[in-house]
């Protein structure tokens, strides 16, 4: 298992990790397999969406804070962080990518992002490659 370490830098904040995660594939020699990835957090996030446009993840994130604001009159928890909670588990802590011939299979737009909605922190995504069999020399 490999762990990453993300510091975020805004309360609501998408984070691109996909160079990251391609060189952890790169190191470990997975040429066929999988990748998966887990938040260690309870108000941060990961999921899969375009890279190419800067305005996507403002939408997204303009997006959840109208359907998910910050604060709500029927909150209850104390440390005035629901949204976050709840915006994660919309998310989901893990994702899977499937790794082909020493990469991560993506669409051409796509990237895999950390979805702060607790910040500014520093995360922690843990991962670990697995090598279908002969995925590795």
């Amino acid at each position: 298992m490999e762990e990453l370490r993300v510091r975020t830098s805004a309360r609501a904040e998408v984070v691109e990790i996909t160079d990251r995660l391609q060189a952890l594939v790169e190191r470990s020699g997975v040429r066929e397999g999988a990748l998966v990835a887990q938040s260690l957090h309870t108000t941060a996030a990961l999921t899969v969406n375009e890279n190419a446009d800067p305005d996507v993840p403002h939408d997204l994130l303009t997006k959840l804070e109208r359907l998910i604001p910050q604060r709500e009159s029927f909150y209850r928890h104390a440390e005035g962080n629901s949204d976050s909670h709840l915006k994660t588990s919309f998310f989901g802590p893990s994702l899977t990518v499937l790794v082909h011939e020493g990469r991560l299979v993506l669409g051409t737009w796509q990237g895999i992002f950390l979805c702060e909605f607790d910040g500014p922190r520093e995360r922690r995504v843990a991962v670990q490659l697995l090598a279908a069999a002969g995925g590795r020399p």
